[in-house]
């Protein structure tokens, strides 16, 4: 373990739309591992393209760049084009050929800018779409095998333009009853309620996918005591490494939310993040404590740093370079989005540019 090496454990935000001088000097003394990119820091093409190269050119080894381009009100791209639809308007479509070519145009959306990961796709089962819990439009089905056809189509198309994938929020957060950007939610199901349910589309999606998101969720089946998913080694390391065999990255959720920051400092969830066996530390809104976060990490066991090291440079050396960015091949991308939104949801619907009802956190920032 390199103290130089240690912040290519955290996966964080960045504050606006372009980096100024003590942004980029934040950043070349920290090296984060990746970068997230919100609504806060999208204002036009080329801008975003610029933004994305800047921060590759400070990174000393070539970054994670990634975002939420799911379809429907979590696209952060829509703020600059057309918004593809989302999970639940597709799986009311029933045409896994629209799926596909949603993968398709995500992936090649998506290198043109300069991303390399896809927060997505969503592999939690609706059990209430209109269940208050982030979750409303995002999920792929009703049902195991909904999902895990309607998710794979996508997944594999975009997966074939040289985008790596997320499955979230593992185990599975469909039966919470409210939202982890506030609170923790305790989520009452038996193992054998999620063996049958949530986590048996995980487990199909095992060999699949290559990273996997750990959610802000309380699963009294598998910790006693109150804790997050994403900080439960019983959750991360023995069920998800051991049980399942997954090998791939696994990141936390956002750190900064109101499910964590209401029970832990930042030095305990950076350790028992850590510790349950995450490889990512996310962190999108305490930007400046980027640096701190560092230092925690320098004080853990060094064989937790260095296995969650290996992982990310395992995952770094599948990732490939953007494509050649111009104006025309965003807006004829752009253009294909706009007939996908048509054949999908009817000429009508499709101009609409928005989805009905108020933001959510999860498409505010």
């Amino acid at each position: 373990m390199s103290a130089d090496s240690l912040g290519q454990l955290i996966l964080t935000g960045v504050p606006g739309k372009e980096l100024d001088a003590k942004t980029a000097g934040l950043f070349r003394r920290v090296q984060p591992g990746g970068f997230i990119l919100f609504g806060r820091n999208i204002n036009t093409p080329a801008q975003l393209r610029k933004l994305i190269d800047d921060l590759r050119e400070l990174s000393t080894t070539e970054p994670i760049i990634t975002t939420d381009q799911e379809g429907g009100r979590v696209s952060r791209l829509r703020l600059i084009g057309n918004e593809p639809p989302n999970a639940q308007q597709f799986r009311d479509k029933a045409d896994l050929d629209l799926i596909r070519r949603h993968g398709e145009i995500t992936g090649r959306l998506l290198r043109l800018f300069g991303f390399n990961l896809d927060l997505c796709p969503v592999l939690d089962i609706s059990f209430d779409d209109a269940a208050d819990n982030s979750l409303r439009g995002r999920c792929y089905g009703t049902s195991v095998e909904q999902v895990s056809r309607n998710a794979g189509a996508f997944n594999d198309a975009m997966r074939g333009q040289g985008i790596a994938s997320c499955g979230k929020h593992f185990p599975g957060y469909s039966a919470a009853k409210s939202d982890a950007h506030y609170e923790l939610p305790r989520i009452d199901r038996t193992v054998e309620e999620l063996q049958r349910t949530e986590l048996a589309v995980f487990r199909a999606f095992v060999d699949k996918i290559d990273s996997m998101m750990i959610c802000h969720g309380w699963y009294p089946c598998f910790e006693r005591e109150k804790t997050p998913a994403s900080l439960s080694r019983r959750i991360i390391t023995d069920l998800l490494r051991d049980q399942f065999g997954f090998d791939g990255l696994i990141m936390t959720d956002d750190l900064d939310m109101g499910a964590i920051l209401t029970g832990y400092s930042l030095e305990e969830t950076i350790g028992l993040a850590i510790s349950a066996g995450n490889d990512l530390a996310m962190i999108c809104h305490r930007i400046p404590e980027i640096e701190n976060v560092r230092r925690i990490l320098g004080t853990l066991p060094g064989d937790q740093v260095d296995r969650a090291l290996a992982s990310v440079a395992r995952f770094k050396q599948k990732r490939a370079p953007p494509h050649e960015f111009s104006e025309a091949a965003f807006r004829k991308i752009d253009n294909e989005i706009w007939d996908l939104r048509v054949a999908t949801l009817g000429e009508s619907a499709a101009k609409r540019s928005f989805e009905d009802g108020k933001l959510s956190p999860v498409e505010m920032f």
